[in-house]
């Protein structure tokens, strides 16, 4: 199986998946995980009210997002031949 044959049962069947259930019950657990994940990183010691960790934390995942789309943006203008 080729690779991009792979990728495509795997898109359907996820497709498949979301069209029996309801995306936000079967992926509700991983992203409680990726969030607490945030807090965390910004308060391992549990020292924080709850108000200023989750500030934080939301700080943290957004920071998160931006340097993956600054590295996405680098990676897309890298494919295209060079720098701008």
């Amino acid at each position: 199986m080729t690779p991009a044959e792979r990728k495509l049962r795997g898109r359907i069947g996820g497709l498949a998946l979301a069209s029996q259930r309801d995306p936000n019950e079967y992926t509700a657990k991983a992203r409680a995980s990726f969030l607490e994940r945030f807090e965390r990183d910004v308060d391992p010691k549990g020292i924080l009210s709850p108000e200023e960790r989750q500030r934080r934390a939301q700080a943290a995942r957004k920071a998160h997002f931006a340097r993956l789309a600054l590295k996405s943006a680098q990676s897309r203008r890298k494919g295209k031949g060079g720098q701008r």
